[in-house]
């Protein structure tokens, strides 16, 4: 069934870093933030060089990388919001940049965590990236419970409990 984007804005992919952890709470991604905020300062133009689309939907995160005229090229990068262990738009490093952290699975069937970060024209908009995920987050997690596949149980609650009531 079709669903229109939550969320789709122009940002400027700044990449993706390995993280480590498997607590995923207010601050973890400031370290790898910072590391691809100076990878991206060294190169920069001092203008928003935009270079991707961020499309937040219901159950998926669209990454539409834009070629020299802004137009979107065939590559694009998906991750399953159910995936996703953790995002935020609150950043020292700067208050436009909107961050999760996104389980790979590898063809071996392991995985890795990584950070990936975009940069937006502003904190607001930043914010409305945070607020579309938190969205996107309450959807995936209700269509999981009724499909049963997540059951019922303290934790379960607990984290419906945050969704309903955290305001990103």
């Amino acid at each position: 069934m079709w669903q229109p984007a939550t969320e789709r804005l122009q940002v400027t992919y700044l990449g993706k870093v390995p993280t480590t952890g498997m607590q995923f709470l207010s601050g973890c991604t400031e370290k790898p933030v910072i590391e691809l905020w100076k990878k991206h300062t060294l190169a920069r133009e001092d203008v928003f060089p935009a270079n991707a689309l961020l499309e937040i939907r219901p159950f998926q995160v669209w990454l539409h990388h834009l070629d020299h005229k802004g137009e979107a090229t065939v590559h694009m990068d998906t991750f399953q919001v159910a995936r996703i262990a953790y995002c935020t738009a609150d950043h020292n490093v700067s208050p436009n940049i909107f961050a999760w952290v996104y389980r790979e699975i590898n063809d071996d069937l392991s995985y890795q965590m990584d950070c990936h970060a975009v940069e937006c024209e502003s904190k607001l908009e930043a914010k409305k990236l945070a607020h579309a995920m938190m969205e996107a987050f309450r959807k995936t997690f209700h269509s999981m419970k009724s499909d049963g596949r997540i059951h019922r149980n303290s934790s379960s609650e607990e984290v419906s409990q945050e969704l309903e009531s955290d305001d990103g």
